[in-house]
């Protein structure tokens, strides 16, 4: 049964590739109105799930019509609330009854996962409808006031946004005005102004073809399917609590062993989260601009960057780039608008969102303490490791190993899924990292020192000044920068009404 959901998995996310070069091409927005777009997306999306999860797919439909009442009758003061708590409630309760009435320990392809991207949405849209249509525009930051909806969808769109074929199977999470723009065709426009501020004019260019980004992250797939298939069998993270192994092996074998199961242990989801992305790519959903050499982007939804995973140097840095849509999501409904300990805060969502499996919580608890200490002893001693360039690579190689051993010894319990396994290990290495993670920041002071204050603010400026510059290129949305790269751009009359949300 385990085998025949992963296939079931894969064999509709093949099929959803197969039907996103279809929807691009066939149903492109030049050619079919955005209604029949909608109603095809989300068809699709509602086909796959009855094919994947037969009736529990309802699930689906129920948690979205519910939530869309919600915000139609509650008002966009309170909405956001009220359907922060039915979503996150509605996907606790069907993780209660699939793991401990039906498969406990089947960590499978399953009905909840799908749930897990709709609440998501739900509760993404309801607060960018909050912010858009209750908030006054000062109190709203940068973010907020980008993503913020001035309108109410109807249930289509709603509907379509929650349920589409692209992302209704493994994501990920996109912002629902970004949705709306690709399926209405204004990904790549770009209105400008005239100088006197009064006439706006349309230009069009050449479409990007995603043809080679799908390419490259479907080779990406291949890769961590064939590595997951051989070397990831032969490395199980539950060796790492063998009586055996436990017995004999000595402490370098035990902290490599653990390095390399937990490594291991990744490709699975980088071929899920990279194969989703080549979907959404695949129907022409992801153009992020181009970037400072002129190369279109595809990564406007990507949820993972493999090379800065694999070579993290801080917790931090881990984190921000492994699951990324869901890091932002959390940003965006939790971090940012907690009134305290906005981190805890986070880290507690993050864990009832996941699953009711102990291991989770665990992984969530320990991750809290890590992230702390890993941010107190940054701002402690990273800016005694500055210059020379010798010391700052002596510093990056320490705090890679370090990131690498913490992060395994973090997630172990979230593979394991199971309170007396996790605990095992734990016990095995005699809580040394959740010891070491707690004096550090009992006993290093929590504030930066002056220098270190004045090295991260520097940091922040030149980081800031790199983004803006990048955002600068990818802001133009591919056409101003393009002048050097494209040819041909034609002035048009305005077919297409400038995003209004």
């Amino acid at each position: 049964m385990y085998s025949l959901l992963q296939v079931n998995f894969v064999v509709c996310q093949l099929f959803a590739l197969l039907a996103a070069v279809w929807f691009r091409i066939y149903l492109h927005s030049s050619k079919t109105s955005s209604f029949i777009r909608h109603v095809v997306a989300t068809l699709l999306g509602l086909y796959l799930s009855l094919f994947c999860f037969g009736w529990y797919a309802l699930h689906f439909l129920v948690q979205s019509g519910i939530s869309y009442y919600i915000m139609i009758i509650i008002g966009v003061e309170n909405m956001h609330k009220y359907c922060f708590v039915f979503a996150l409630g509605y996907l606790t309760v069907c993780q209660i009854t699939r793991v401990y009435i039906f498969d406990y320990g089947q960590y499978s392809a399953d009905f909840s996962g799908p749930m897990m991207i709709i609440t998501q949405k739900i509760t993404s849209l309801a607060y960018e409808i909050h912010d858009g249509m209750f908030r006054k525009e000062e109190e709203l930051t940068p973010s907020q006031r980008g993503l913020a909806v001035r309108r109410m969808p109807s249930l289509l769109e709603y509907l379509s946004y929650n349920c589409n074929f692209m992302g209704i199977l493994a994501g990920p999470l996109c912002s629902y005005k970004d949705y709306i723009t690709f399926i209405e065709g204004r990904s790549y426009q770009l209105t400008q102004s005239e100088a006197n501020g009064k006439e706006e004019i349309q230009y069009e260019k050449t479409e990007p073809s995603p043809n080679v980004a799908v390419l490259q992250k479907l080779l990406i797939c291949g890769l961590s399917l064939l590595f997951h298939l051989t070397i990831s069998k032969s490395l199980p993270v539950e060796y790492n609590i063998d009586d055996h192994f436990q017995a004999t092996a000595s402490l370098p074998t035990k902290v490599i062993y653990l390095y390399v199961s937990l490594m291991a242990a990744r490709p699975k989801y980088y071929f899920a989260w990279t194969l989703a992305d080549a979907i959404n790519n695949a129907a022409g959903f992801g153009f992020k601009g181009y970037d400072k050499n002129g190369q279109e982007c595809w990564d406007l939804i990507s949820n993972l960057r493999i090379r800065q995973i694999e070579f993290s140097t801080s917790f931090k840095m881990f984190l921000d780039n492994w699951n990324i849509q869901t890091a932002l999501w959390l940003k965006r409904v939790c971090y940012e608008r907690a009134s305290f300990s906005p981190t805890i805060q986070t880290f507690i969502l993050s864990a009832i969102w996941h699953g009711v499996y102990p291991g989770y919580y665990l992984t969530f608890l320990t991750g809290m303490v890590m992230t702390l200490a890993a941010r107190t002893m940054r701002n402690n001693i990273r800016h005694y490791f500055i210059e020379p360039p010798e010391v700052k690579l002596f510093y990056d190689v320490i705090t890679w190993m370090a990131t690498q051993i913490a992060i395994s010894y973090t997630v172990v319990p979230f593979v394991l899924l199971s309170i007396k396994p996790s605990i095992l290990f734990f016990s095995s290495w005699y809580y040394c990292l959740h010891i070491a993670g707690i004096l550090v920041v009992i006993l290093l002071p929590g504030k930066k020192t002056i220098r270190g204050k004045k090295i991260q603010q520097e940091d922040h400026l030149s980081q800031s000044k790199k983004v803006e510059e990048e955002q600068s290129l990818l802001g133009q949305n591919s056409y101003l920068a393009t002048n050097n790269v494209r040819s041909q751009q034609k002035k048009v009359t305005p077919r297409y009404s400038t995003l209004k949300q």
